[in-house]
């Protein structure tokens, strides 16, 4: 599970806070007869810290435990360069801080709020006798305290996360939260220039990273090294040089230069980046084993920051101008920024887009390689709008497309997929107010990532009713032993996801979306029903189960909706769902700060399926 970056500390009796160290992210597996210590990437660490790896022998429990491994220097604080040392000088403490458990003794702990998987852990870990494997310990509520001793020790920064957070494997969530003292960054080594003077072996390094699959460069590091430093790099890139630059584009540089295989990355810390990516002042800090260059690309983390409240006045003006915008390393040409979109409020295209923009590190993952169904409304929510799939023929050059034949039409459509922040304000620029993608990925078209439950309201019910159909909904799904997770459908309704993880065809979902929508009906008969018909229904509410076939869409969490007010489909808590909760409470305006606060309520819809099979037993089929 992975941090997004964050701007600002913050104090919040919802989180907790933790030392951000400055070492390799490790996993461990441990079983009866067999340990594992391996890096995000999966290389072996077992052999690289030993140490660690026979500390780890001592724990008699199966488990998955997830920290960090580093070196503390003479006042105790984590050292990156001590760590790349650490054969060569095995003085300094090696020590693996441990901060979350994923499994205990066979029981998969994932969906666990973190501060319960976080007692587990400390349990785990009493009594054990060693000092190489410690608790990773956090202050609760007070981050902007902690943030200023973090500061103060001259430590790398903090993470923050949310004491109810599940862990999401691989995902990039914004329930963890990381804030920096330092900027750092990783980069790809694509060579390096000819030493001048008395500097032996070679004078800077040449950086890159990858963006859309082409190697980008963002600056040199010629410092950071001693002479036993620039010994050992030259002997680590020598076998790599060759004669053609890895960079599509021209590099400007002040001396000769000889060019390497990328594949070589390193950590530099940097006193701000430019806008055209280029990092100011970067100082080498050490290889990264334990990144593969094809991982060090242009990360959210940017994005993030640049999207953030903290935007810069000049981001701002581009968003108020429609003025082309760099967003990803991609011109997005906004048009029309300041046409009314929705007459009441007075809320503009532009209001629309800034929300986009500033949403897009959080939305993109429910997006992700899934084909958009695009509903237009060039002229706003007063006219009728239009549907729009075969969108992807005339779309940029940034913009990924699917073409998937249609069953009804007898002919091939060129879906339009969001995989990034300029694709996200290039269809919303269309006039695209809402977001449709599919419940499945263009990766797996017939295996659904999720069931939905659409509690729909005819315009007689009250949402108090459909408040009552979710606590329905809910009772049958805690019997049936599913994880699920709710959101406002941004409109009138609420929609209830059953995380599926792609495991299942669409038949047998719906299926069991169908038996679920029974249950449910038959706890609240009296004004709901699952007549398809509109003219049948009555004044009841529906409860869609026909929304889980191939190619159905839903507005996705958090769109913006083209509805009065600007809302935005939210997700929700489970403490949340009660009366007195309205979907007018959501909009493009304050969701933002909720994200900062709360975190994102609902990653894990993307994480690990339900097994329809037990849940199926549970409820006596």
């Amino acid at each position: 599970m992975l941090a997004t970056l964050s701007d600002k500390a913050f104090n919040d009796p919802e989180w907790i806070f933790e030392i951000k160290w400055d070492g390799y992210r490790a996993i461990a597996e441990l079983e009866p007869d067999n340990v594992r210590l391996y890096s995000r990437n999966g290389l072996s660490f077992s052999e690289t810290f030993p140490p660690v790896y026979q500390a780890l022998t001592q724990i008699n429990h199966q488990a998955v435990i997830d920290g960090e491994i580093v070196v503390l220097d003479d006042q105790g604080h984590p050292s990156f360069q001590m760590l790349q040392q650490y054969r060569e000088d095995p003085a300094h403490p090696l020590i693996y801080y441990v901060f979350d458990l994923l499994s205990l003794d066979g029981k998969d702990l994932k969906t666990l709020p973190l501060i319960q998987r976080k007692e587990l852990l400390k349990h785990l870990l009493d009594g054990i006798p060693n000092s190489v494997i410690r608790f990773c310990d956090h202050i609760p509520k007070s981050g902007k305290d902690f943030f200023d001793q973090v500061v103060q020790m001259g430590l790398e920064g903090m993470i923050a996360k949310h004491i109810d957070s599940g862990y999401a494997v691989g995902v990039r969530s914004r329930q963890w939260l990381k804030i920096k003292n330092h900027n750092s960054v990783e980069a790809v080594i694509a060579g390096y220039t000819e030493p001048k003077g008395s500097r032996k072996h070679f004078g800077a390094l040449i950086l890159g990273e990858y963006n859309d699959g082409q190697l980008r460069y963002i600056g040199h590091a010629g410092t950071g090294f001693d002479d036993k430093l620039l010994n050992e790099m030259m002997m680590r890139m020598k076998p790599l040089i060759m004669s053609k630059s890895p960079f599509k584009e021209k590099i400007k540089v002040n001396a000769p230069v000889t060019w390497l295989k990328p594949q070589l990355v390193c950590e530099v810390k940097f006193t701000e980046q430019t806008q055209e990516g280029l990092l100011r002042h970067p100082v080498f800090l050490g290889l990264r084993i334990d990144k593969s260059p094809e991982e060090v690309v242009k990360s959210n983390d940017t994005m993030a920051h640049q999207t953030s409240e903290t935007a810069t006045k000049e981001d701002k003006k581009v968003s108020a101008t429609g003025k082309n915008m760099i967003i990803g390393g991609h011109e997005v040409k906004l048009t029309n920024v300041n046409k009314v979109y929705w007459p009441g409020e007075k809320i503009k295209k532009g209001d629309m887009l800034a929300y986009y923009e500033k949403m897009a590190p959080v939305i993109l993952p429910y997006l992700k390689d899934r084909p958009l169904s695009l509903k237009r409304t060039p002229n706003g929510i007063s006219t009728k709008g239009f549907y729009h799939k075969d969108a992807g023929e005339n779309a940029p050059s940034f913009v990924i497309t699917e073409k998937v034949e249609s069953d009804s039409s007898d002919k091939v459509i060129d879906y339009i997929v969001c995989n990034n922040g300029a694709t996200l304000l290039y269809v919303a620029n269309l006039g695209s107010i809402e977001m449709n993608p599919w419940n499945s990925t263009r990766l797996k078209p017939d295996h659904p990532t999720y069931i939905v439950i659409d509690i729909d309201p005819s315009e007689n019910n009250s949402f108090e009713q459909v408040i009552d159909t979710a606590l329905a909904t809910q009772q049958v799904l805690e019997k049936a032993g599913v994880t699920y997770y709710v959101k406002t459908s941004g409109a009138t309704g609420l929609h209830i996801y059953i995380p599926l993880g792609n495991k299942y065809p669409y038949e047998q979902a719906r299926e069991f979306a169908h038996i679920i929508a029974m249950l449910t009906q038959e706890l609240v008969p009296d004004f709901t029903t699952l007549e398809r018909s509109i003219k049948k229904r009555g004044d009841r509410i529906y409860i869609d189960y026909l929304q889980n076939n191939r190619g159905q869409t839903l507005a996705s969490a958090y769109s913006v909706r083209p509805v009065p007010g600007a809302q935005v489909s939210a997700p929700i808590s489970v403490k949340e769902l009660k009366r007195g909760l309205h979907p007018s409470q959501f909009n493009i305006f304050n969701m933002p700060k909720r994200i900062e606060k709360l975190g994102d309520l609902f990653f894990q819809v993307l994480g690990k399926g339900n097994n329809i099979k037990t849940s199926l037993h549970n409820l006596g089929y």
